[in-house]
């Protein structure tokens, strides 16, 4: 009476346990691989729309400082000669505040750095002399210009865009300049401005100094700021997208390009968390839809279990039946079942696999195994590439031949010739490691892999074969050489069966070249 603990876990219970487990880790990781791919998309998209909205903001403020430039042009083209005519200057400068919106107020400054001429008139700085470097850029470049950051005389914060003023002789008479209030509202601010923030996402201007020229907030309009990898790109001229970190440590996804004709950069961006934010929500909705296919996957599992489990029973009841003495007994003893199924199972298998065991065992040796040598058969070389191929572990590959064998037998007989063979293969096997394999390809051909070897040893390993070979004392012949080709598999992707022909081409040249000896193929 075969005896069974009954506390067991039974098989449809490790089923549906298994089958649980196995389906909840493949939904969570079928979670977590979308939550990721559509994480890198959304930052990839991110980034690459910041991007070129930047360039697009780039174009535009391009457009606007050129269109400044060229009102300014024709104004110094309208006062060359007459930079002496207060009523003409204050004309001009009037005109152009009101032509446009483009600047917060018109200056005339003469060649000595005096402002002749401002509008709107509100500001009381006509007959004022520019002083400081930054108020006397436009003065001492004598060329168009937008200059940096730099506080007017009258107190406002400012950057300027000026055209120089000559003379029809060539002389330089002075500048006009129209000038842009950073931190108050001006036409920059409006064509910036129109940036949608609703997203978190939001846009700033820097000069090449990495000085904030605009920004939303405009109380940090005028900082520098030097520890931003987006802006230091900018301010050298460069254009593309980043995810860095802001002063105040958030994470942004950053695009950005340079406005050519200032030297100013252009950066759009939005907080990484709120770019991911959408993402979130998906994957919830996700995780609610996808509860009612849970449920009814569940059930299709124990069901399944039921039925699966009920065979195997059957089985392990009937094997139960069979009776034999086996050499495997000790071995499956050591098995340790841990579900009821196979605790049966084992107990059957016990009686019922020792005869077979050992025939198989004895079936599989002869049939792989050469009758006369020993040595493995062809069949047996072949189980043992195709080992070596699984666990990709290099082997060289020895291919030997005897010489004249043709004439032993000729001469002597075959049963000499089977009597060298043997000795031969004795040889071989005294040479050779206990992981090579040693085998008998047919006739007086034999096959040698030398695992883990590189084909200089093994062309070492092959000499010592062949002087073995050649010096021995055999008994029922004389002295008897052999020819030998080397080749070598390194594991890759080149097929075996092309390493055996070029050890077979090799063998083939130590034949030609006078046999006795060892060639190697070209790896």
């Amino acid at each position: 009476m075969i005896e069974v603990s009954g506390d067991k876990l039974n098989l449809r219970r490790l089923i549906l346990l298994l089958c649980l487990f196995t389906a909840f880790i493949t939904l969570i990781n079928a979670f977590y691989s979308m939550y990721r791919v559509q994480r890198e998309l959304i930052i990839a998209n991110t980034l690459a729309s910041n991007q070129v909205y930047a360039e697009k903001m780039a174009e535009m403020t391009d457009a606007f400082l050129t269109s400044a430039l060229n009102q300014l042009a024709f104004s110094a083209a309208v006062l060359s000669d007459k930079i002496a005519d207060p009523e003409l200057l204050l004309a001009e400068t009037e005109r152009l505040k009101k032509q446009t919106d483009s600047f917060n107020s018109v200056v005339v400054v003469n060649a000595d750095g005096v402002i002749k001429a401002i509008a709107p008139q509100t500001l009381p700085v006509t007959g004022i002399a520019l002083t400081g470097v930054n108020s006397l850029q436009s003065l001492t470049a004598q060329k168009p210009l937008i200059t940096d950051p730099f506080v007017s005389p009258a107190g406002n914060y400012i950057t300027s865009i000026s055209y120089p003023i000559f003379s029809a002789s060539g002389h330089y008479q002075g500048f006009v300049s129209g000038t842009i209030y950073l931190e108050q509202e001006n036409m920059l601010a409006t064509l910036l401005g129109k940036h949608s923030y609703r997203d978190g996402s939001y846009l700033y201007v820097v000069d090449h100094n990495r000085t904030l020229i605009y920004h939303p907030d405009h109380r940090r309009i005028g900082q520098v700021i030097t520890k931003n990898a987006a802006i230091n790109a900018v301010a050298r001229g460069e254009s593309g997208h980043i995810e860095t970190l802001n002063v105040f440590g958030t994470e942004m996804l950053a695009g950005y390009a340079p406005v050519k004709q200032s030297g100013w950069g252009i950066v759009a961006q939005k907080p990484r968390a709120e770019a991911l934010m959408v993402l979130d929500d998906q994957l919830l909705q996700v995780v609610w839809q996808s509860i009612p296919i849970g449920i009814v996957t569940l059930i299709i599992i124990w069901i399944s279990a039921i039925f699966i489990s009920k065979p195997l029973w059957q089985l392990a009841s009937a094997v139960k039946k069979l009776e034999s003495d086996s050499s495997l007994m000790d071995e499956m003893k050591l098995v340790k079942p841990w579900y009821f199924e196979a605790a049966h199972l084992k107990q059957s298998f016990l009686r019922a696999f020792g005869v077979a065991s050992n025939t198989i065992d004895r079936l599989q040796s002869d049939s792989l195994t050469d009758a006369m040598t020993g040595l493995l058969n062809r069949r047996g070389l072949e189980k043992s590439i195709e080992s070596f191929t699984v666990r990709q572990m290099p082997f060289s590959v020895l291919a030997l031949d005897l010489d004249y064998f043709k004439k032993v037998n000729d001469t002597y007989g075959h049963d000499a010739g089977d009597e060298l063979l043997r000795e031969v293969s004795s040889l071989m096997k005294q040479q050779a490691r206990e992981q090579d394999i040693v085998c008998r390809a047919g006739g007086e051909e034999f096959i040698l892999l030398l695992s883990n070897t590189h084909i200089a040893r093994a062309y070492e390993v092959a000499e010592r074969i062949r002087a073995s070979v050649a010096n021995h004392s055999f008994t029922m012949v004389p002295a008897i050489t052999i020819s030998i080709g080397v080749a070598y598999w390194s594991a890759g992707d080149e097929a075996i069966e092309s390493v055996m022909k070029k050890a077979d081409m090799a063998l083939y040249q130590a034949k030609h070249n006078g046999r006795n000896r060892t060639e190697m193929s070209d790896c």
